[in-house]
């Protein structure tokens, strides 16, 4: 048997239907899919391995021993070497407060007196998916060869690497090769496992020290930040080795937008006709820096009607195409579409995986001549209607490809594969996915020719011009019309032609600071400084977004970001330089190499972070109050109506649910709910404040839908909601009492249900989605009995059963609009009717069934 291991269970699924000589077999070992196949008489068995198997991690001690000198003990008792500095105290210690031991000292705790020993702690690779690695070991014990089948870059092969570990453990004499391929399509696979090669080791390694490294320098970092002010409203102060010089690029745009002091500067624009056409006219003297000579110049013209043309003059120009997409320029050019880099990679990485275009993390823009350019595009004529206009033309020819600056030997870059069917993909998948392909065909396509004209205009002793441009031949933009600007067209005009003039004006305007950051351009300005790898650039700035050091886009910092940058720049400066974290992105790179060892570079690293550590330490304090500062800042969300001190977002200690309360508590005693399921911000100006009650206003943002401003105030006016009778309760009707069925709205929560008006007795009560004027229609469910509403939304209405547990929503393959998700937020059903109750019950039932189902085959199959 064959054992190939893939990345993720589709590839290995798409793998054994690529080879298969018939069709696959779906399988099982234990709980993990696996796919048996034959491939011209041989047994093969595909299986996935979700990613990384093993996870990096730190033991929980570093002990100490006159002899051995410092080491520690993983579970099963191996002695791991810990190359800790002299200069660090040794055991015994004056004290036995952890993190101090008898014979060493604990860094699994979160204290600061560890943290110089954490940075120079062993690593140990621990099991990250224990169901996955006892498959793994279980095949391969069976299994005669074994083909490494990851994707083909630093990540995949340290996967694949990891997997190899575990193989050798129960087969260490089982022939192993690689198989690396670009893209999931018949021929790629098939030529990829009919030349394997062997694993480059030297790859995995560096991507194996990225992980060390990326591991010591964030937990050390991120411990330091959270203990330095522990307390507040989220207590974790996520800081890396990248993430924090990537925050640094925005707060340093950010202060030079602060610093920026404006200039005053006039200009003077009007409108101008001729020809039944009216076009837009503009002194020659694009800005005025003298408000006089600006004035003496609109005097001339204010109220003249006419001007003369004195010269017309066209120009043609090139718009050369662009060049093929990389990681970077992808994720640029879909940020300027609405798609953020860190979707754009999950969208990219479910198209590569069915088949549709080539691997998304390269940084290669020069196609290889092995690529079969015709064909993709023949492919594309077949498979995309919408696009067969332009692959004709491509096809005419001439197809010479456009070259980029960076050409490797890995993967060629983003390309479509042309095959595959494009109408399965949803609305997201598919707006990548024309970006991709457009991009391609633009790249095998012509210069675009732009016509310019420049039209000099006297009006009253006053030089004028309009200009206007027109694509003259579209050349690639009949393919790639992204960025593309509206035709200006002007009118046929000579020199000696009279044209009508009206509106002109005097503007006084001000010059704009630097522009922040788009998500598309801080990726590439972080590739420009070598911060990250085309594999993690999107999933930092996500990180910084969950932290909440960023928000918006373009891209503000918090003040939180603001304050950790700031703090680290005066006590340890390199942190947030991207210097030296491009200088240890070089030395990986010289690992991948085979030009230095993984050893040496991690220890390196240590030792930069065990430089900077020790006055990190010192002016812990004065950090710590910097960030509490910010915290506080970040966390107002407007003043207390009671006291005038700020109300602020709050973390309860015993739900950890967040809520409004006042910073002069005990004091003060006034708190608001948060309302679920939506990112709260505050207001600014008079929108600020409730002219009701006086409470803060908030802007309110639930997941892809349109924002809302409310009170926070459940008791104000504006959020008051009178009860609504929806129904009669079917419970109390069956036990001979009549009952009736009220929405509502809680004054304390703001959350809003349906319940009976014999609650007490028959516990009936409803979830009910948290905003949209509620309307009864009289009607109950036909599956389950209960009241039938109407949502006012701002699509329109929308009916439902009030009822979570209803049968009828069993039947339907999607809730309509994410009904159920949206009403679900909203509270909870306690008790129901006694139909959803035994229907409930029937489904509790058969759950432990399956899990002895479940056990019993794992006991077999071991």
């Amino acid at each position: 048997m064959k054992l190939v291991i893939a990345e993720k269970n589709i590839a290995a699924q798409k793998i054994a239907q690529l080879l298969a000589t018939g069709k696959p077999k779906n399988d099982k070992v234990y709980n993990t899919p696996v796919y048996r196949f034959d491939v011209e008489g041989e047994e093969w068995v595909s299986m996935g391995l979700a990613g990384h198997i093993l996870a990096p991690d730190f033991p929980d001690e570093i002990l100490f021993d006159k002899k051995e000198g410092w080491y520690s003990l993983t579970e099963d008792g191996e002695v791991l070497n810990a190359q800790v500095p002299d200069g660090l105290a040794r055991p015994p210690y004056d004290t036995k407060r952890k993190p101090f031991l008898a014979n060493g000292i604990n860094i699994k705790g979160w204290k600061v007196e560890s943290l110089p020993y954490l940075t120079w702690a062993p690593i140990i690779k621990n099991p990250a998916e224990k169901e996955i690695i006892r498959v793994l070991k279980n095949l391969a014990k069976k299994a005669d060869s074994v083909v490494i089948a990851t994707d083909f870059d630093r990540e995949g092969e340290l996967i694949g690497s990891d997997a190899l570990s575990c193989v050798r453990e129960v087969a260490p004499d089982v022939p192993v090769s690689r198989a690396r391929y670009s893209a999931l399509i018949k021929g790629e696979v098939t030529e990829a496992f009919n030349n394997l090669v062997e694993l480059d080791q030297n790859l995995a390694d560096a991507g194996e020290s990225r992980q060390y490294i990326d591991l010591i320098w964030g937990a050390v970092l991120t411990r330091y930040l959270t203990l330095a002010k522990f307390g507040g409203f989220g207590n974790v102060r996520s800081a890396g080795r990248v993430q924090t010089p990537t925050l640094a690029l925005v707060v340093e745009r950010e202060r030079e937008r602060m610093a920026f002091v404006p200039e005053d500067y006039w200009q003077i624009r009007g409108m101008a006709a001729a020809k039944g056409a009216d076009f837009k006219i503009n002194h020659a003297t694009a800005r005025f820096t003298d408000k006089d000579a600006a004035q003496t110049a609109f005097g001339h013209v204010d109220g003249v009607v006419a001007g003369t043309v004195t010269d017309v003059a066209k120009r043609s120009r090139k718009q050369q195409p662009p060049v093929p997409f990389n990681t970077t320029s992808l994720q640029a050019a879909a940020a300027a579409e609405g798609i953020s880099p860190a979707r754009t990679m999950r969208i990219a990485e479910s198209l590569y995986m069915s088949g549709l275009i080539s691997y998304p993390r390269v940084d290669n823009t020069v196609y290889p001549r092995s690529l079969d350019l015709e064909g993709i595009v023949k492919g594309l004529a077949a498979n995309s209607p919408a696009l067969a206009p332009v692959c004709k033309k491509v096809l005419a020819g001439p197809m010479k490809p456009t070259r980029g600056k960076t050409e490797t030997t890995d993967h060629p870059p983003i390309h479509p594969t042309g095959q595959g069917d494009p109408t399965t993909l949803d609305s997201g998948q598919l707006k990548l996915y024309n970006l991709i392909a457009r991009r391609f065909l633009a790249t095998l396509m012509g210069p675009a020719t732009i016509e310019n004209t420049k039209v000099s205009i006297d009006v009253a002793g006053e030089p004028f011009t309009a200009s206007g441009d027109v694509l003259v031949d579209a050349g690639f933009r009949e393919a790639y019309p992204y960025g593309l600007k509206r035709d200006e067209q002007l009118p046929a005009l000579d020199a000696g032609d009279v044209v009508d003039v009206h509106d002109v004006n005097l503007e006084a305007k001000q010059t704009e600071p630097p522009a922040r950051y788009s998500q598309g351009k801080l990726v590439q300005e972080m590739e420009k400084r070598g911060l990250g790898t085309k594999s993690t650039r999107a999933s930092i700035i996500e990180r910084l977004y969950q932290v909440r050091y960023l928000k918006n886009d373009p891209i503000e910092p918090s003040q939180l970001g603001m304050a950790i940058v700031d703090a680290l720049s005066q006590f340890a400066p390199r942190i947030t330089t991207p210097e030296m974290t491009a200088e240890l992105d070089e030395d990986m790179t010289h690992v991948a190499e085979g030009q230095d060892t993984q050893t040496h570079v991690v220890d390196h690293s240590r030792a930069l972070l065990a430089g900077m550590l020790d006055n990190l330490i010192e002016h812990k304090d004065d950090l710590g109050e910097a960030i509490s500062d910010a915290v506080t800042a970040d966390a107002r969300v407007g003043a207390c109506p009671k006291c005038g001190k700020d109300l602020v977002m709050k973390q309860s200690a015993k739900t950890r649910g967040s809520f409004i309360g006042c910073m002069g508590w005990p004091d003060c005693d006034v708190t608001y709910p948060v309302p679920s399921g939506v990112k709260v911000s505050p207001l600014e100006g008079d929108a600020a404040v409730c002219p009701e009650c006086g409470a803060p206003r908030i802007k309110c943002q639930p997941f892809r839908q349109k924002a809302y401003e409310q009170c926070v105030n459940p008791k104000c006016p504006t959020n008051y909601e009178p009860d609504l009778k929806v129904g009669e309760c079917s419970v109390c009707a069956e036990a001979g009492r009549h009952g009736d069925l009220i929405a509502h709205k809680s004054e304390k929560s703001g959350k809003r249900f349906i319940r009976c008006s014999n609650y007490e007795e028959c516990g009936v009560s409803y979830p009910l989605p948290a905003r949209g004027k509620l309307e009864a229609t009289g009607e109950v469910c036909e599956h389950c009995g209960a009241p039938v509403v109407v949502v006012e939304t701002a699509r329109g209405p929308w009916r439902i059963c009030v009822n979570m547990d209803c049968p009828g929503k069993e039947k339907k393959e999607k809730p309509a609009r994410g009904a159920k998700g949206a009403a679900a937020k909203g509270s909870t059903a306690k008790k129901t009717p006694a139909k959803k109750a035994s229907s409930s019950k029937k489904t509790t039932a058969k759950k432990p069934a399956a899990k002895k189902t479940t056990s019993k085959k794992s006991s077999s199959a071991q």
